[in-house]
């Protein structure tokens, strides 16, 4: 027993009222003062610490480059970072520092005078990864073997996707301990809120937590989380969800996505969620991890700024001239598998041969983003991608005229703005995608500005109403979200095909209409709603951390806080210890299944080791030691026949006896058991049709079981029996009581 409790390292924390506020004034060199200044005359005014939100990813928001006048290191703000904007939806007066990687290598001998220049000026703590890591934690692990996992591709076979590889996981855990470590010099952990984001950092809340128990740490994934089908093939699963459900809140841009983590969790540790007053809570271990959903939106800021610039207007303008007198479609897309740019290739090759007559009228401006990783499969795809753009050109191109024109070198967002004003319609094809902000991005390019409308030579005095048209996958995160928009299956050529020729022969008041009803949704709900909104829910999630006692167990990445009531105090083995020996007339009351036996033992006779330590409590002359258990008296009779002196009551105390040698009492309720004529043909008809139950038939109740059944269907199965045994049992003196995995019928 005594190594068990060694082995789970059951650690108490503090207590409730020796929590203090960091303070965070330093008057006197080694001296840190309480928040509190007096001025000249005397009085003392107190000053409240700034509020302070730690941003985790894996890039930082700057750009680096190396000046080779001055050889030295130059940074600046990368505007096209989410993790940038985010800031916008903080209160005015909180403090946001980033924790990431930079985009380059920096070498050890720079390290120290990049890491003071970024945190002094731009508010970031670098994590610089030695390079042998990096390359198996960010190209191995996360782009190579999780990224398409979580976009539902599963490594078959050693050509078709990369394989998990242990080593790579190391180097993930590693990296992850690394970002732990920088997080910790910069954190007040009674004050900071910690916002970690995607796949990258999946393990990096249970390093935060196990260091500081009461740490406010939020988690948002930015991928697509997969079915549990798909995500029980990880190696690593369990480690992976136990290290989320460190977070005080996991955010997710859809349902189906949160559904799919929920489902995991249910499937692989047991874990059920509950819907309170609208918000989604997983309770784990006296802890309630919330659970958010709400899709990422656009800074809407920036595009509005790169809407007035002359400099657009003017490239909106050559853009015009140059596919004057044709219709343009749009794809801005990454180079990567899941995109579907060759499907989209494919559909406009369709299109133009079901339709002679937009040959030389329509073109497909595909504007690809560069790879992330590099690989065989890169460039598979490239290779793939350029043949099909070849053959469409050559097949319906003519002298001046490409059906499929690719750009292929990087735009930045002021760049890809005039395309996105001059086209009629947008293509956003992906097989599978976490979020995509593309049709957004186009829609509120397509609102324009006055600089852009008279790019476009709109009429000032009386200006048409703006209009769009998107085409949407429907496995992408933004398309719940565009309910005018033309949903596809990426898939479907034919049907892709269609939507593409919809789009084109759309009514412009269907247009209108459907651009009005984006516009609206997109404007209000940009990106500093979203990180409003998430920061809001995280204060929530952590509201009651201090009016609750928390311990550290479990080792590793099974590392978790168990999340106690104030009032509640730890028995201490020495306490256990002493007051059993001053006593001289001890009770001693024992569950049988989960506390003598394993709940998990298919074996569940008691073993030799559990026969032997109880006859020795039996055998001392001030212990009453008894076996309280739900199951039949025969069973515990037998399993416990060598214990002469152990007192055992089965059923749940319908039937006692005192020792081996003295008769089963019977406790002085009804013995008319006729109503399990009724009860078990009804559970004998959820048996047959839910696999892996039984029914248990005891001599004063009847259970049904479905610990071994599917989870989900199981617990489906058993309201119904609950609700139809209830039905049929109305008028008998009986409880129906539904508990873990069981659904049982016992006299009232």
């Amino acid at each position: 027993m005594r190594s068990s409790l060694d082995l789970l390292n059951l650690i108490s924390f503090d207590d409730f009222g020796t929590l203090n506020r960091i303070p965070g004034v330093m008057k006197v060199p080694g001296v840190i003062s309480e928040f509190e200044n007096k001025s000249n005359d005397g009085t003392t005014t107190i000053v409240e610490p700034c509020q302070r939100r730690i941003i985790v990813a894996n890039q930082l928001p700057v750009k680096a480059y190396y000046e080779k006048d001055s050889n030295k290191w130059g940074f600046e703000y990368d505007q096209d970072s989410l993790y940038l904007q985010l800031k916008d939806g903080f209160p005015l007066e909180t403090e946001v520092i980033y924790v990431g990687s930079l985009n380059v290598e920096i070498g050890v001998d720079d390290q120290e005078e990049v890491s003071t220049i970024l945190l002094e000026k731009f508010k970031c703590v670098p994590t610089f990864l030695p390079a042998d890591v990096h390359k198996k934690y960010y190209h191995g692990f996360c782009k190579h073997y999780l990224w398409p996992l979580f976009h539902y591709m599963l490594p078959l076979t050693a050509s078709h996707g990369a394989r998990f590889d242990r080593g790579e996981w190391q180097a993930y855990l590693s990296a992850n301990k690394v970002f732990a470590d920088k997080v910790m010099e910069v954190i007040n952990p009674d004050e900071d809120y910690v916002w970690i984001h995607d796949y990258h950092l999946m393990v990096l809340p249970s390093f935060l937590r196990k260091r500081f128990h009461r740490v406010k740490v939020g988690f948002f994934l930015h991928s697509p989380f997969p079915s549990s089908e798909i995500y029980r093939t990880l190696p690593v699963r369990d480690e992976i969800l136990k290290s989320l459900l460190n977070s005080d809140l996991i955010g997710f841009h859809t349902f189906d996505y949160a559904r799919h983590f929920l489902s995991s969790c249910s499937r692989m540790l047991g874990l059920n969620y509950e819907s309170k007053r609208g918000y989604i809570g997983l309770d784990y271990f006296g802890r309630t991890v919330s659970i958010k959903i709400l899709p990422v939106g656009i800074h809407m800021g920036q595009f509005e700024s790169i809407m007035s610039l002359d400099v657009t207007g003017q490239k909106v303008k050559e853009l015009k001239e140059k596919f004057d007198g044709k219709i343009v479609i749009l794809g801005v897309d990454d180079m990567d598998l899941f995109k579907g740019i060759s499907l989209k290739f494919l559909a406009m090759g369709q299109l133009l041969e079901q339709h002679p007559d937009l040959r030389g009228k329509v073109v497909l401006v595909q504007i690809t983003n560069p790879a992330r990783s590099s690989g065989k499969d890169v460039q598979d795809l490239l290779s793939d991608t350029n043949r099909i753009a070849e053959e469409i050109n050559l097949n319906f191109g003519k002298p001046g005229y490409e059906p499929i024109v690719i750009i292929k070198e990087p735009l930045s967002t002021q760049d890809k703005v005039p395309y996105y004003a001059i086209a009629e319609c947008c293509v956003v094809n992906c097989v599978r995608d976490g979020m995509n902000l593309v049709p957004y991005k186009y829609t509120v390019s397509r609102q324009g500005s006055p600089v852009l409308d008279r790019a476009l030579g709109v009429d000032e005095k009386n200006p048409p109403q703006k209009k769009s048209v998107i085409i949407v996958s429907e496995f992408i995160g933004c398309s719940p979200s565009l309910s005018g928009a033309i949903r596809v299956n990426p898939w479907n050529v034919d049907a892709v095909a269609d939507a593409m020729d919809s789009a084109l022969q759309m009514e412009n008041q269907e247009k209108i209409l459907r651009h009005e009803k984006h516009y609206k949704y997109i404007s209000s709900h940009d990106v500093a709603y979203w990180a409003k909104s998430i920061d809001q829910d995280l204060e929530r999630a952590c509201r009651d951390h201090l009016f609750k006692r928390c311990w550290g167990v479990g080792l590793g990445l099974g590392f978790r806080i168990v999340a106690l009531g104030p009032e509640f105090r730890k028995l201490g083995m020495h306490h256990i210890a002493s007051a059993y020996n001053k006593t001289n007339s001890r009770l001693i009351l024992l569950d049988y299944d989960g506390t003598v036996m394993p709940q998990t033992s298919e074996d569940k006779r008691p073993s030799t080791e559990v026969l032997s330590i109880l006859n020795d409590l039996c055998n001392d002359p001030k212990n009453a030691v008894f076996i309280v258990s739900g199951r039949g008296k025969d069973s515990l009779g037998n399993w416990f026949s060598g214990v002469e002196k152990l007192g055992l009551s089965a059923e749940h105390g319908y039937f006692t006896r005192w020792s081996k040698n003295s008769a089963w009492e019977i406790c002085s309720l009804t013995r008319d058991f006729d109503w399990k004529e009724i009860a078990e043909p009804v559970m004998k008809l959820y048996t047959e049709t839910t696999d892996g139950s039984f029914i248990e038939d005891k001599e004063t109740a009847i259970v049904w079981h479905h610990q071994h059944a599917d989870p989900h269907f199981g617990s489906c199965q058993a309201k119904e029996l609950l609700d139809h045994l209830e039905n049929v049992l109305a008028n008998e003196p009986v409880v129906v009581k539904r508990g873990q995995h069981i659904v049982e019928v016992k006299p009232q």
